[in-house]
Order: C-alpha cells, then sequence, then structure tokens
C-alpha cells in the first residue's frame, strides 16, 4: 500500500504543478495536457523509476480514461450528429478509413514494420474530443464557428473508432458480434429512457433527485457515476472496450439533460479534470518506452505524417466543398484540419487492446502512443499558428512591402495592429453573446448587476487597450473579419 501511495502523491504532484508550469511558459503554446505525459515519460518505469504503474494506479488510469470519454461524449448534441455537419462528418470519417486501410495495407513501409492491421488503421482516423475541449476552452474557441466544426468533425473522429474497434477487433464472430453490441445498445436504450420518462411524467423520484442535487447526498453526482461505472462494467462483461461503456454514459446523459446542467458540468469537471484524468495522462505518458521510440525514428514520423494526411487533408477539403454550409475562411478551414488530427486517447486504447490479444508488439504501441502524444502538443500548436499568422495577413503584407519596400516597418506594424484589432473584436463578441444569454437566464427578474459591471468593466478594459493602438473603439464591431488593411 506504501509504494501505491507514494506513486499516486508524486503523479498528483505532477497534475497539480502542469497548470502552473503552462501558464508560466510565455505564449502558453504547451497544454498542461502535453505536460502532464511528458512528467509521467520520465518519471514512469522506463525514466527514472519514481512511478509505479501497479493495480491501483491501474485502476484510477481506468477511471480518468473512463471521465474522459464521459465528458467527451456529454459534449455531443444528438442534434449536431443527425444535422447537416453531423452527416458531413460521418461520411469524412468514412473516407478517412478507407484511405487508411488503403495506406496500411498496400504501403510496403507498415508492412516492413509489422503492424498492417486493423489497429493501426483505426488509430490513423482518430480526433482526440475528450483531450482537444479544455483546449479549446483554454484557447476560447469553444462557441465559435472553428470550435463547433472541430466539434462537429471531432465526434466521428472519435465515435467511429469507438464503434471500429467494437466490431473489427472482436475475437467472436460476426453474428455473436452484433448480438452483443445489440444487447449492450438495448441496455443503454433503457438506461437513457428511464430518466427521461421520469422527466417528463415529474415523477416524485426525480423531484427529490434534483431537489437533493447540490445537498450533501449529491443525488445526480452519484447517480451519473453509478451510470458511467455500470456501463464500464458492463462493457468488461461483454468483453467490449471500456472506451465504449464510457462515451456511451455521457452520450446518455447528454440526451437525458440536452440543455445541460453547469451544477452537474463543474462537479464532473471538478472530479475529472481536478483527479482522475491528470492520473490518465501521466500513466499513459509512463507507459511510453523512450528507448523503443528511440530506436524507431521512421516509424514515429512516418506515423505523425499519415495522421496529417488520413485524417486533416480529408477534413479540409470537405471543409472546402461545403462553404455554402460551413463559411470558414481558408486559414480557418486548416485550423479545423489540424485540430481534428489530435489524437492519443484511442490510440491508447487500441493499442493496448492490440498487445492484449497478441498482434502488435509492446515497443511498436509505445511508438505509436508516443506519436499521439506528440500530436496533442504540435496539432494545437500549428493551429493555433495558423490561426494567429493568418490574421495579420503576411502575403498581402508581403505584396505591400515588394510595392514599396522602403515602408516595410510601417507596413509590418499596421498589420500587427490589425490582427490585435480583430482579436479584441472576438473578445468584444464573445462577451456580448455572454451579456446577451445571462439576460436570458434572468428573465424579468432582470440581469444580475454584479455579473453586468464585471462586463461592463471588460468592455471599458478593451476600449482602453483599442485607444492605446490608435485606434476608435466604437468602429469595432463594424470591422469585418476578412478586413485587410489599405495599402498606402
Amino acid at each position: 500500500m506504501t509504494q501505491e501511495l507514494v506513486s499516486l502523491t508524486i503523479i498528483m504532484a505532477v497534475a497539480a504543478v502542469s497548470p502552473i508550469v503552462a501558464q508560466l511558459i510565455p505564449g502558453k503554446f504547451i497544454p498542461q495536457t502535453v505536460l502532464l505525459l511528458a512528467a509521467g515519460t520520465a518519471l514512469g518505469p522506463y525514466g527514472l523509476g519514481v512511478i509505479e504503474v501497479n493495480d491501483a494506479v491501474k485502476l484510477l488510469n481506468e477511471l480518468g480514461m473512463a471521465f474522459l470519454f464521459l465528458l467527451a461524449g456529454y459534449e455531443i448534441d444528438p442534434k449536431r450528429l443527425a444535422g447537416h455537419q453531423g452527416k458531413v462528418g460521418l461520411l469524412t470519417w468514412g473516407i478517412t478509413l478507407g484511405l487508411a486501410w488503403l495506406v496500411v495495407t498496400f504501403l510496403p513501409f507498415f508492412t516492413k514494420q509489422g503492424i498492417n492491421g486493423v489497429a493501426t488503421v483505426i488509430a490513423l482516423t482518430t480526433t482526440a474530443l475528450g483531450t482537444l475541449m479544455p483546449i479549446l476552452k483554454e484557447r476560447n474557441l469553444e462557441g465559435t464557428p472553428i470550435g463547433d466544426a472541430i466539434i462537429s468533425y471531432g465526434t466521428w473522429g472519435e465515435l467511429g473508432p469507438i464503434l471500429a474497434m467494437a466490431i473489427l477487433l472482436s475475437t467472436r464472430t460476426g453474428w455473436q458480434t452484433m448480438l452483443v453490441l445489440g444487447a449492450f445498445l438495448a441496455i443503454c436504450l433503457l438506461c437513457a429512457m428511464l430518466p427521461t420518462k421520469a422527466l417528463r411524467t415529474g415523477h416524485r423520484l426525480y423531484r427529490f433527485l434534483t431537489e437533493n442535487a447540490n445537498t450533501s447526498s449529491q443525488t445526480l453526482m452519484r447517480l451519473t457515476t453509478f451510470l458511467l461505472i455500470f456501463l464500464v462494467t458492463i462493457s468488461a462483461l461483454f468483453e467490449l472496450d471500456a472506451v465504449l461503456g464510457a462515451f456511451a454514459a455521457g452520450f446518455i446523459l447528454r440526451y437525458i439533460i440536452p440543455d445541460g446542467s453547469k451544477s452537474l458540468e463543474m462537479k464532473l469537471e471538478g472530479v475529472g479534470y481536478g483527479f482522475l484524468i491528470p492520473v490518465f495522462f501521466v500513466v499513459s505518458g509512463a507507459a511510453i518506452n523512450v528507448r523503443a521510440v528511440a530506436s524507431r525514428p521512421a516509424l514515429l514520423v512516418a506515423f505523425i505524417v499519415m495522421l496529417m494526411l488520413i485524417r486533416a487533408v480529408p477534413v479540409y477539403v470537405a471543409l472546402s466543398l461545403d462553404k455554402r454550409k460551413n463559411p470558414l475562411s481558408t486559414h480557418h478551414r486548416v485550423t479545423v484540419a489540424l485540430y481534428c488530427t489530435t489524437a492519443l486517447p484511442i490510440i491508447v486504447a487500441v493499442t493496448s487492446l492490440a498487445v492484449k490479444v497478441g498482434t502488435m508488439q509492446s515497443d511498436t504501441a509505445s511508438t505509436l502512443v508516443a506519436a499521439g502524444a506528440i500530436t496533442v502538443f504540435l496539432m494545437p500548436l500549428l493551429g493555433s499558428i495558423t490561426y494567429q499568422v493568418a490574421d495579420v495577413h503576411p502575403v498581402t503584407a508581403v505584396r505591400e512591402i515588394a510595392h514599396t519596400p522602403s515602408d516595410w516597418r510601417t507596413i509590418v506594424r499596421e498589420h500587427a495592429q490589425v490582427r490585435a484589432l480583430l482579436h479584441h473584436q472576438d473578445r468584444l463578441k464573445r462577451l456580448a453573446e455572454t451579456l446577451e444569454s445571462l439576460e436570458k437566464q434572468e428573465g424579468l427578474n432582470g440581469l444580475d448587476s454584479r455579473r453586468a459591471e464585471l462586463v461592463e468593466r471588460a468592455r471599458l478594459e478593451i476600449d482602453r487597450q483599442l485607444k492605446e493602438l490608435g485606434l476608435d473603439p466604437q468602429l469595432t464591431t463594424q470591422l469585418p473579419h476578412n478586413y485587410r488593411y489599405p495599402k498606402n
């Protein structure tokens, strides 16, 4: 027990320090998830060896992965899946799966590496939506057209591989697999229908649960945790991956509470991101054998490149062909495609399963997990750079400098001011949307004065910063996003 407590203490110390370190890094370009993975690699069995991945830590790791996929499933709006963008996302993921199968099957490189199996195909089609959600929140992309597109395409990038794992990696025959999945689906439907019916009829039990949701009974939180562990247990009994049960639990929770519950969300995020999910990322990092990865650099690089070609390119093409419904600019489409190429949790799950059944070597699995860990750092970074650089309009700037080389300093400064103005305009728009939503929430009782005061203070601060740039705050709301600074 002592060793288990020592390992857990070190893991939680890493979890506590990581957000502080991420905040201190200039530009905040490294997500804290990357720091958790790196610390796990350095301190785990293949590093300094101070973290021992024993049974107790493994159990917390499984619960952390379960909470990660619970929150990922909860973020999915069923209406979005059935909508236009959801259908395009499904079609795009299907094309991605087909491309991955062709590449893994017929490219000699993968055959020589001994990873031309179904597990590698699935790993190349994933989007780590659960991992991306906190990054989107940190970078204020949630609720924007870019964030909505990432979630729409990323949903199938997570849901598709989960279903593919259940069907394609099953050791049963085809009809047995479909029978088991049918039974699992029936249980999920039952779990979704009973609370929904109680909600609609206003049953006494439902009233009791809601009335005691924020007391010491914590009824809704306990029921949510029970639903999660119940479906994960059912997955284990049916010999399905735990990821399927956890994701289904989140999806069911969103179905039961379509408008969401801020109170419940805060509690789930507190338990998840405050405790269990950091354990999952640190232990995932500890599973990476650095020496094995270093001995196969070609596989590491090739896998990341294939992820970009197989996952990012189809997403970009789909967004480009769907411009009428998704009027995103070119650089925003690139941003969405790069974010959708972030892949880790499914890679951890699928490689673990492949190693367990003997279709993949542990060294190879370490390399693929390391590649997935790198994408958690690399893809959001590239997406952020694309997003920020494009707002400076570098091509236009180069043309202007070529036309009047002597004014290059003025041109560069003016384009930087335009980017700053656009950034502040985005902030103003989000604040206006927040203010409008608060007004709707308060209804006839009026807007809470303290929150209104905070929003007004933020507006005044933004106006002050705009004036320092020599810009008129009254004009920012009229500035279009495709604005180009006029040539001299």
